[in-house]
């Protein structure tokens, strides 16, 4: 099972967005949200809510894939988030994500005992290239009491 099919399957909120998992790497993750009705704001794009949901779900996706090996000792955690909203967004939108950190540093940390934090990137795109939206979600690995 990759890495989306699990978000989507044990993520109700994927799953109600109709998120579409695409890439999902160590190095980048790029998730999109389809243009549906039901997720519209008052513009007639997607709403901000469903947009920051597909961000940090993006997020999501670059975190396990980097850091799924360490799971067994830690438990990863959204810590903050911050969105931009750019530009006017219309249709279907696709978030790639990107680790702000080396993952190799951040299992250092976790080796020494520490609870590691790091940031994830995310820039939301609209079918014609424009950025729509950026993100930066703080992810920590808690260590397992």
């Amino acid at each position: 099972m990759s890495i989306g099919e699990m978000l989507a399957a044990t993520v109700p909120m994927a799953r109600t967005l109709n998120l579409q998992f695409q890439e999902t790497t160590p190095d980048r993750a790029v998730v999109s949200l389809p243009d549906q009705g039901d997720y519209h704001n008052h513009v007639g794009g997607p709403h901000a809510g469903a947009m920051f949901t597909l961000g940090e779900s993006a997020s999501g996706a670059i975190v396990l894939a980097a850091f799924g090996d360490q799971l067994s000792r830690a438990v990863p955690l959204a810590v903050r988030a911050e969105i931009a909203y750019r530009k006017l967004a219309m249709g279907a939108v696709t978030a790639t994500a990107t680790l702000g950190r080396p993952a190799a540093e951040v299992v250092a940390e976790l080796d020494a005992g520490q609870r590691p934090e790091f940031p994830v990137s995310i820039e939301i795109r609209r079918a014609d290239g424009a950025v729509t939206g950026e993100m930066t979600v703080v992810w920590t690995l808690r260590p397992n009491s």
